[in-house]
């Protein structure tokens, strides 16, 4: 090695370095023979199958006749099985949501003509809160005319309600079979629009009122909601009652989605406060009226002298009006309050006696008014 570093001139470092260089050279070399090669014989074998496979060739357009041959003799099969599917995905989704059962009873008293229906008790209600649970309540009326409804009590935090509440129709026997029983269910909320949860629709033309019929039915989705019927609107106010002092105060707080009176499409608001002792009228109050709007706001406060031992025999009557300058005055619709009230109106009544000194404030829908019935 030291001769030949001698002879070249080079170090031995570099040495090293030409001689790694040409190897690499003559295994690159190597490579592109061995690939060439290999390219070529696959080539010839590639040509040679061609050329025995070409007697077997497929024709294209058999196989296009084929594929629309079985395209149609498959088509309404796949119709009819796309069909089935969606059928099923509609009843897999319609057997998802439950709502729950109801149980209730009906028993017709052939003598007095009326209907005695009983909402015994509902199970396995869906959870309308936050915290899971539901604060359930059942709307009893006949379609169609829906003249009277009865709500039975609210029953607090629970899926499984047992209410126990007969409620009576007076239907002559000739008009049952036209009429259909709904048992609405509702989610009470103090402070906002109740949601429904479900209904039970029964047909009384396909019901045996010679016995009394007992039996569960499933909950479900309501077909019309009857909180959306109402085309009168809603108002808020709340009460207070002060029994050591004998006051009842009312803060008329907010109305929304009030009925449009006015040809413009609006309505001019104000509230009526008459307080009733049986049909004789104690005191009355108004709030101010406000202008072109279907969702007044007040914030105003009324009190009235109430002895404690005349306010379970008053009633408070709360009456929207839209304010006309030249005509007169209309009523949009009312709420009447007092214990001899029903559904939401005697609940809140009920609240304020049993939390005296407190405000409780709850959301009313507006009743239209009674024919003859004055405030």
């Amino acid at each position: 090695m030291n001769k030949l570093e001698e002879q070249l001139g080079l170090s031995k470092a570099a040495i090293i370095a030409i001689a790694i260089a040409i190897a690499l050279v003559i295994l690159l070399i190597f490579f592109c023979c061995c690939k060439r090669w290999i390219l070529k014989k696959w080539r010839k074998k590639k040509e040679a199958l061609a050329k025995k496979g070409l007697k077997g060739a497929v024709d294209l357009k058999s196989v296009q006749l084929l594929g629309k041959e079985y395209k149609e003799k498959v088509q309404p099969d796949m119709e009819e099985l796309e069909g089935n599917m969606e059928q099923e995905e509609i009843e897999s989704t319609k057997s998802e949501v439950k709502l729950g059962r109801l149980q209730f009873k009906l028993d017709y008293d052939f003598q007095q003509n009326q209907l005695a229906v009983t909402v015994l008790q509902a199970e396995e209600l869906p959870g309308m809160d936050m915290s899971g649970t539901s604060d359930p309540y059942v709307k009893v009326y006949l379609m169609p005319d829906k003249k009277k409804k009865f709500e039975t009590k609210v029953h607090r935090k629970t899926l499984n309600p047992v209410f126990n509440e007969t409620f009576i129709f007076k239907v002559p026997y000739a008009d049952l079979a036209s009429k259909t029983l709904i048992f609405a269910i509702y989610d009470f909320d103090r402070f906002s629009k109740h949601d429904q949860i479900g209904e039970v629709r029964v047909a009384l033309n396909q019901v045996d009122l010679g016995q009394v019929v007992e039996e569960w039915r499933d909950v479900t989705s309501a077909e019309v909601d009857a909180e959306k019927e109402n085309k009168l609107g809603d108002i808020c106010f709340s009460l207070r009652y002060v029994p050591t002092a004998g006051k009842l105060t009312v803060v008329i707080l907010e109305a929304k989605n009030l009925k449009k009176m006015d040809v413009g499409g609006l309505s001019d608001p104000y509230i009526k406060l008459g307080l009733f002792l049986g049909n004789k009228r104690l005191k009355k109050k108004k709030s101010t009226i406000k202008k072109n709007t279907l969702n007044p706001y007040y914030n105003e406060s009324f009190s009235f002298e109430v002895p404690f031992e005349q306010i379970q025999k008053v009633s408070l009557i709360v009456t929207v009006v839209d304010y006309d300058r030249i005509g007169s005055s209309e009523a949009i619709g009312r709420v009447i309050l007092g214990c001899n009230s029903t559904g939401s109106a005697l609940r809140h009544w009920s609240d304020m006696l049993a939390s005296p000194r407190r405000p409780i404030a709850q959301w009313h829908t507006l009743l239209e008014l009674e024919d003859g019935k004055k405030d």
